[in-house]
């Protein structure tokens, strides 16, 4: 009897267990078919889902005419998918004979157990178009863009360029990233447990979002002239290299910026024709290219020279040390301590009032001023007028200025430094701060970026750029428009002067370190109208062969410049 009665209890315990298991099993059904539903539905679409990306059309850059300078080209992007291939031989000899692949390198990927695999990008839509037409099984076939540049080398190292993922690189392409690329879409295509495309389904997209168009100050126009310009100086004077800068001195606009030689943006990977590459490592040739993609106005530093005695003039009468009727006697050279520096003409200039110093270019009336102005208060100009300072340029990679630290200046060093020698700043840098210095006063950002529109048309961004005011007075200002046109009219940059225009500059001749090399860069900075600048241009000539004095060839080559855009820049304002 009590066995019975345990045995009963027993199989009371295993029921009700069991029951109590098939009520958490259907309990938990439940709860996954229903409350779980979206969540598994979801990762069962996923697991049978597959993705293609579609590249956006990345924005264009358009010159201030309208004129295009960076667009896009259809190109294609060709992939397999290893499940879905019926013949495999066929896939492999019909890409590599279209695409110009090696059979092992197409094998290889055609033989990859991968959700899907690319075989090679930026095909032209010709090529794609045939690929496509063959109705491979597990080929794909997908439209996309690739940079495509007009003007081929124009405003090369402004520009930039783009990689194989149509990311900026260099130039504007990289500083204005964030507007360009857009927005990549989708091709989703469903798939049965083998990894076979559902044909019933069909395919989901997700559209992309072009990029934003950046619209510059650069003209080409400005642009062409310029380069062709610096292309007929460099090879005239069998320079290095000649960088031309052109920019509006009233709000930083910059109309050109040549750095020839350039390169040619469809091909920027491409070194110049006659460069050995033979044996050449990998590193010597990325060391090459990044040479070639330099863009000499933002990157470099250098010795400025005279040009930098503007600055020095500047300084001196805000310090009040120089008038225009100080009075000098230059006897070709000055003692500072134990150093003899030398004027540039050997028996001196002789009696001179410090207009025509400037027009002489006189180094020992310039070392007086720097002199008498005094290493501490020189150096709080320097800070004043920004040179301490990037110009911000919206550019990749501006060089700051090279300059001796305060305590380390004695009077030798600023001797030289009065005269723009021993220290080094960029080109840009240079201009802006000559274009603070005669525009009234007010120290700009130069830029080339002014707006972004979208697709449609719309403004979708504006940019402001920083304006320091009062860096030198209004009336220094006038001073020094006044003496650097005297300069053009009967100084050393008369080569600039052009009958009908009021023309102001400033000559220089400096040396490439070391001293004795014999290597030489000349450079003039000019601008226009002398009375009410409209625009300013920098044009140096780096080792130059035979003549190599400022004056003499660099003077030239902005009056050029300006008998040329003078009028167009005109005629632009009455339209």
């Amino acid at each position: 009897m009590k066995n019975k009665t345990f045995h009963r209890k027993k199989i009371v315990t295993i029921f009700v267990g069991c029951l109590l298991i098939f009520l958490i099993l259907a309990g938990r059904l439940v709860y996954l078919m229903v409350w779980q539903s979206d969540h598994y539905s979801e990762a069962a679409r996923d697991l049978h889902e597959r993705e293609r990306s579609i590249k956006a059309a990345r924005g264009r850059i358009i010159d201030a005419n309208g004129v295009v300078l960076a667009d896009n080209k259809t190109v294609c992007t060709v992939s397999v998918i290893h499940n879905q291939i019926e013949d495999k031989e066929a896939v492999i000899a019909a890409l590599c004979s279209k695409l110009d692949l090696d059979e092992d390198y197409v094998r290889k990927r055609v033989e990859k157990y991968t959700a899907i695999e690319r075989i090679k990008s930026n095909v032209d839509k010709e090529d794609g178009d045939a690929i496509r037409e063959l109705k491979l099984p597990g080929v794909k076939v997908d439209e996309d863009y690739k940079r495509y540049y007009p003007y081929d080398s124009l405003a090369s190292k402004v520009l930039g360029f783009t990689g194989g993922d149509n990311q900026g690189i260099i130039g504007l392409e990289v500083k204005y990233e964030e507007y360009l690329k857009g927005t990549e879409g989708m091709i989703l295509t469903m798939t049965d447990a083998r990894g076979i495309e559902l044909d019933a389904v069909g395919e989901n997209r997700i559209e992309p979002v072009s990029g934003g168009d950046l619209h510059i100050s650069l003209d080409m126009n400005i642009q062409k002239y310029a380069t062709q310009l610096a292309m007929q100086a460099m090879e005239t004077k069998q320079a290095e290299s000649v960088s031309i800068l052109v920019m509006d001195p009233k709000n930083g606009e910059i109309l050109a910026m040549a750095n020839v030689p350039e390169f040619d943006l469809n091909h920027p990977f491409t070194l110049p024709e006659g460069t050995d590459t033979t044996g050449m490592a990998e590193k010597e040739k990325q060391d090459a290219l990044n040479k070639m993609w330099r863009n000499g106005c933002i990157n470099d530093t250098y010795e400025p020279g005279s040009t930098f005695k503007v600055i020095t003039a500047a300084a001196g009468l805000e310090a009040g040390v120089v008038s225009k009727e100080d009075r000098f006697s230059c006897p070709g050279y000055i003692m500072v301590e134990d150093r003899r520096i030398r004027c540039h003409k050997v028996g001196g200039h002789g009696a001179e009032n410090f207009v025509e110093a400037t027009m002489n270019s006189c180094n020992p009336v310039f070392v007086t001023v720097g002199l008498r102005i005094g290493a501490e208060r020189y150096y709080d100009y320097f800070k004043q007028f920004g040179l301490l300072d990037k110009t911000n340029i919206d550019l990749p990679g501006e060089a700051g200025t090279i300059m001796h630290k305060k305590e380390n200046i004695g009077m030798v060093e600023l001797a030289t430094i009065s005269f723009g020698q021993s220290f080094q700043i960029t080109p840009i840098q240079l201009a802006t701060t000559i274009s603070s210095i005669i525009n009234g006063g007010n120290r700009v950002t130069p830029h080339f970026g002014t707006y972004v529109t979208a697709e449609d048309g719309t403004v979708i961004r504006e940019f402001e750029y920083p304006v320091r005011e009062n860096v030198v007075s209004a009336e220094t200002s006038a001073t020094m428009r006044y003496m650097l046109e005297q300069v053009v009219e009967n100084g050393g940059g008369k080569k600039a002067y052009i009958e009908g225009f009021r023309i102001g500059g400033k000559t220089a001749t400096s040396q490439t370190l070391p001293r004795g090399s014999g290597r030489y860069i000349a450079s003039f900075c000019g601008f226009a109208p002398a009375d009410d600048p409209r625009v300013l241009a920098v044009a140096i000539i780096h080792t130059p062969q035979g003549v190599y004095y400022g004056g003499q060839i660099a003077a030239p080559v902005v009056r050029q410049l300006f008998e040329n855009i003078l009028p167009y820049l005109e005629e632009m304002d009455y339209n």
